[in-house]
């Protein structure tokens, strides 16, 4: 059975056309494209947000778990003052460099709302973005698996006091927050807001904090403070309701027996993971899998069973769990083996056609500012 996308497809009029169609403009989509342009296949980006959209959501000054070589793209080293893991500001100052060193066409804040192959030519496929169509010979999604913040599935969760983020921690000062979770999001929102003055509860459903699973510089505060009471936890704990006044939660005792408890808070975080978004692959009828439905696709290619709709970065763990298996650090290889692919396929330059690149140099619009006007 064919997937609807492609039954119902129609011929539209193009407003451009490109080789390739990334749709993702973070850290591999990024790489993707400057790898096929460097072999001579035109690549044009298109980000629903902004440049890095999943890093731009991160709170203030939170840091990678990965050393900076492992996040680093396109051969451009990355460095820090201090040598101390990139914070999120200093990766996204880090990318945006990338894309004006190598002059990367990113579209931010043009969302793909629809992808099709074109009805007379299954071999092309139709973007369309907002009111615009790009044609293009193939696609790849390098769209993540952090789209949407994961609902507790309790009444009362949307409320406006109840958030799936952590903001600029300033704002909860002096405020009673609960964080729900016990990974390295909840920890670290915990500590860091235990540090800016709010009175904070941590409500974890296991029996301890997981000690696998939370960063090695997160572990002995988080223990020091749960062990001095500065932050209240209560382990083997769920939350049944949120109201604009208070939570209630249900909790194991140690001897087995239940309660309730019934809390007043001013914020509640629930910072229990992440889900894909996956209406690209819906859409275009990719079969998914268990694990977190992920798409199903060639590991030597990336290519899914869809000839040229191509998948990259952690888009193929689909809807990761808190064991999380696919990271920014293990997806750089994506970008040479859909370039490959799309070269023994006959898009782009061989080797021996491309020319060797040249040095980048100051654009003629910066040149003549700088002779009009010499800042030294």
């Amino acid at each position: 059975m064919k997937p609807s996308a492609q039954i119902e497809a129609e011929s539209h009029e193009p407003n451009r056309v490109c080789d390739v169609v990334i749709v993702g403009g973070g850290p591999i989509g990024i790489e993707t494209a400057i790898e096929m342009r460097r072999h001579g296949i035109d690549a044009q980006v298109f980000e629903a947000g902004p440049l890095g959209h999943t890093i731009s959501w991160w709170a203030p000054q939170t840091r990678w778990f990965s050393s900076n070589d492992r996040i680093a793209i396109a051969g451009v080293p990355l460095y820090t003052v201090d040598q101390a893991k990139a914070s999120r500001e200093e990766y996204l100052t880090y990318l945006r460099s990338v894309v004006d060193l190598f002059q990367v066409p990113v579209q931010t804040f043009s969302k793909v709302q629809t992808i099709e192959s074109r009805p007379d030519d299954p071999r092309r496929w139709q973007v369309q973005v907002q009111s615009n169509w790009i044609e293009a010979s193939a696609v790849v999604l390098a769209i993540g698996g952090t789209d949407h913040a994961a609902k507790l599935k309790v009444p009362g969760e949307n409320l406006p006091h109840v958030d799936g983020y952590l903001r600029e921690v300033h704002q909860y000062h002096n405020r009673r927050v609960l964080i729900v979770g016990g990974r390295n999001s909840a920890v670290e929102a915990a500590i860091r807001l235990h540090r800016v003055g709010a009175k904070v509860t941590l409500s974890y459903r296991g029996e301890e904090l997981p000690t696998a699973s939370i960063k090695y510089w997160l572990r002995p505060e988080i223990d020091g403070l749960i062990r001095s009471k500065a932050i209240e936890t209560l382990f083997q704990s769920r939350v049944t309701q949120i109201t604009a006044e208070r939570v209630d939660l249900e909790q194991t005792l140690p001897d087995g027996r239940t309660h309730s408890l019934h809390m007043p808070f001013d914020d509640v975080l629930t910072l229990i993971g992440y889900d894909q978004d996956k209406t690209l692959f819906k859409q275009l009828g990719i079969q998914m899998e268990d694990p977190g439905d992920k798409p199903v696709f060639n590991e030597e290619t990336m290519e899914t069973e869809r000839p040229g709709i191509y998948v990259a970065g952690t888009a193929v763990g689909g809807t990761q769990s808190s064991k999380y298996q696919v990271f920014l650090e293990n997806c750089h290889v994506h970008a040479k083996k859909i370039t490959r692919h799309l070269l023994d396929g006959g898009l782009g330059k061989s080797d021996a056609e491309l020319k060797p690149e040249k040095k980048q140099s100051a654009p003629k619009s910066l040149s003549k500012q700088i002779e009009m006007n010499p800042e030294s």
